[in-house]
């Protein structure tokens, strides 16, 4: 039955990936599938609880983060608004767990000068900003982006984890050893773009672990900073990692679905944009169907940018 269901959710996620968002199911399918879950001894294996239906709304697969905290609080998701929806009523309804309300952002100048100069007095600004601060827990920091200031590509991911909020790093955990992969497969080095986040903290939860998508709330404070690294950098290229990525440079759409904007050139302050999967995603969800999604949206980065693409590198995960 393990294998069976593995099978389900393979088909289920190549179909996501493509921008689908129903599948029909016809009755006797269904029957049969909710046949074998009520024969099915208990501990067998992890299933849904409750019967299938047909036209099930395939769940959303581009932010692993999103996922994760679902299964933490049983529930599924629809579209990202309505995960934001439903994370805020879990953690303003739950008296033992309450978060300080998210202000307007705080208005800020730059001093003219370098761009190492203004990078530096935007770097003190953000690691001194008292929000930011008041959401972190005890011992952890707040994240700023690192990288090159000439970059001419910017990575902008959504919001740290548990190891970025120990080093004050974008990027360290497991996801971002395979984004620097992936950047040492475009032939350039780490060192050679600029990597920020939507938020400058992590997005507190009633428990320890486990990670959940920042609010709008969240993502609307922490965008002000974001705009000025990039307007700093000046890159050529934005490449949002992710769905939270894409709804904090772009606006929440409850209708956007990844499956149909990722690999896609749209356009943020003035500056091309190309929307892909997060790293995570992969990690959890790789097929080599994936990775080639990916992989070509990196190509189109690399074109973009004037990065020569090989014939070798135009092959990979073929």
């Amino acid at each position: 039955m393990r294998e069976a269901w593995k099978s389900i959710r393979e088909e289920l996620l190549r179909r996501s990936v493509e921008g689908e968002e129903f599948i029909s199911i016809s009755d006797d399918s269904m029957s049969r599938i909710n046949s074998a879950l009520s024969s099915m001894p208990k501990g067998e294996d992890s299933v849904p609880g409750e019967p299938l239906t047909g036209n099930k709304r395939i769940p959303p697969q581009d932010d692993v983060k999103e996922i994760e905290f679902a299964s933490e609080i049983n529930i599924s998701l629809d579209s990202p608004s309505d995960a934001m929806r439903r994370k805020k009523v879990l953690i303003n309804g739950n008296s033992d767990f309450k978060i300080a309300p998210i202000p307007s952002p705080t208005p800020f100048t730059l001093p003219d000068g370098d761009k190492i100069s203004r990078w530096n007095a935007l770097r003190d600004i953000v690691l001194g900003d008292p929000v930011c601060k008041e959401h972190l827990k005890p011992g952890k920091k707040v994240v700023f982006g690192v990288g090159n200031l000439d970059a001419k590509i910017f990575f902008c991911g959504e919001a740290p984890g548990a190891d970025e909020e120990i080093q004050g790093e974008p990027f360290v955990g497991r996801a971002g050893q395979l984004l620097t992969k992936i950047i040492s497969a475009m032939g350039i080095a780490r060192g050679d773009v600029y990597i920020g986040n939507i938020m400058n903290w992590r997005p507190e939860l009633p428990t320890s672990r486990g990670n959940r998508p920042p609010t709008e709330e969240e993502m609307a404070y922490c965008l002000p900073y974001l705009k000025a690294q990039i307007e700093i950098v000046n890159p050529q290229v934005v490449v949002a990692l992710g769905m939270t990525a894409v709804n904090g440079l772009l606006g929440v759409d409850p209708s956007r679905r990844m499956g149909k904007v990722r690999g896609k050139w749209a356009s943020f302050e003035g500056r091309d944009l190309m929307i892909t999967y997060h790293p995570s995603f992969l990690l959890q969800y790789g097929s080599k169907t994936t990775k080639r999604l990916v992989w070509e949206d990196m190509m189109l980065v690399m074109e973009r940018t004037g990065i020569p693409v090989s014939e070798k590198q135009r092959s990979f995960f073929l």
